[in-house]
């Protein structure tokens, strides 16, 4: 065996052991944090009939300092700093996807942007749900907001994002999963409406998310934009930053229409020329270099996945959409290298075999879940 292989070899290892000892210390983190909970628990606990007693006499006197009323109507503690310690969201929804497993699933909603997903929202969140999604058929995208409820990691003020190759950032200059508050917010095209349900296409999220919030996408406050002549500027489409600022701004859905007008990203030199030629702001959007680097590998399918493919009925575009972006972790990548990779995706079981120095993979075998075991795929990978 050469040298360079010894070397690698005791590399391999002891970041493997790096990784090991991470490990450790996060779990006696959460040991700790477990048990400081219970001991919470047990010091607040109150049976149930105290617990109806004290309910009966707050509602007689004014809630006590220090307490106030969240939106589910329980009780959150501040702290003595005057900071909210907790605070309880119930969710509006629930998001079905292909995606059983966090395993491959799209980092971003632009990578599974051919994959389609449902939102249905809770019956018990009004009365009549499909009734607050009226006018949203009018917007062709809109903001999920949601909760990363597989997340069970112990959040880092520094994470690795996958495009940096082991490089580490602070965890509030990327889209990681791992945060304190562990919210996703994905941009995502709206399908069609069909009741209390949404269908739509920008999936980057696993099966059975719960979702926070939704709002309408409205270019002209989401999309940063110059000015042609001034540079920055934040004034309306029909006026100047001066009485921009000075005027009452409408709320959410009084819009007028220059403002809607002005949405769609055009400027007011063009609203009396001919449609034709109104031409969109540049953008005044800056990020770093890593965030907008290219790197996407080449997807090729064996004759055996191609008769597999049109078998089954399933759209190959989909599947090169989450492998061109490498759905692989750091972690994955540095270990293992070029083996054999697998992903669930709807009914089916992708199995693939990336070749890190060509920048290709190839997908090797396409079976529904049932007829494979996806248990001694995962042992290779």
């Amino acid at each position: 065996m050469h040298e360079d292989d010894l070397k690698n070899q005791l590399t391999i290892a002891r970041n493997e052991i790096n990784n090991l000892r991470q490990q450790v210390r996060n779990l006696q983190h959460v040991q700790r944090k477990d048990i400081e909970t219970i001991r919470t628990l047990l010091q607040d606990f109150r049976c149930e009939g105290c617990s109806a007693n004290n309910r009966t006499a707050k509602g007689k006197d004014k809630q006590p300092e220090g307490q106030h009323t969240n939106i589910n109507g329980v009780a959150g503690s501040t702290g003595s700093n005057g900071r909210e310690e907790s605070t309880q969201f119930r969710p509006i929804g629930l998001i079905r996807t292909d995606f059983p497993e966090k395993r491959a699933v799209p980092r971003q909603s632009s990578v599974g942007n051919r994959l389609r997903s449902v939102l249905h929202l809770n019956s018990d969140v009004f009365t009549n749900p499909e009734h607050s999604l009226d006018g949203l058929e009018d917007f062709s995208h809109l903001w999920l907001i949601y909760h990363f409820h597989r997340n069970q990691a112990h959040p880092k003020a520094k994470v690795a994002p996958p495009r940096l190759g082991g490089e580490r950032v602070g965890v509030f200059s990327t889209r990681s999963p791992h945060r304190p508050c562990p919210i996703g917010l994905s941009l995502v095209e709206i399908e069609k409406i069909t009741g209390s349900s949404i269908s739509f296409f920008g999936t980057d999220m696993v099966d059975g998310t719960p979702v926070l919030d939704i709002k309408p996408y409205i270019p002209y406050y989401d999309a940063p934009v110059l000015s042609q002549d001034s540079g920055p500027s934040s004034a309306g489409p029909h006026e100047t930053s001066v009485d921009f600022y000075d005027s009452r701004q409408e709320p959410d859905g009084e819009e007028s229409d220059l403002e809607l007008y002005g949405a769609a990203g055009f400027t007011v030199n063009n609203l009396d020329t001919d449609a034709a030629n109104i031409v969109p702001l540049p953008s005044a959007v800056r990020v770093p270099n890593w965030v907008v680097a290219s790197h996407r590998l080449i997807v090729c399918f064996n004759e055996h996945a191609e008769a597999q493919l049109n078998e089954l009925q399933v759209e190959k575009q989909c599947i090169v959409d989450i492998l061109e972006a490498d759905p692989r972790s750091v972690y994955l990548r540095t270990k293992y290298g070029s083996q054999i990779f697998t992903f669930q995706l709807s009914e089916v079981t992708v199995t693939c075999k990336f070749d890190d120095k060509a920048s290709t993979v190839t997908v090797v075998q396409v079976r529904r879940n049932e007829n494979i075991q996806v248990s001694g795929l995962e042992g290779a990978t």
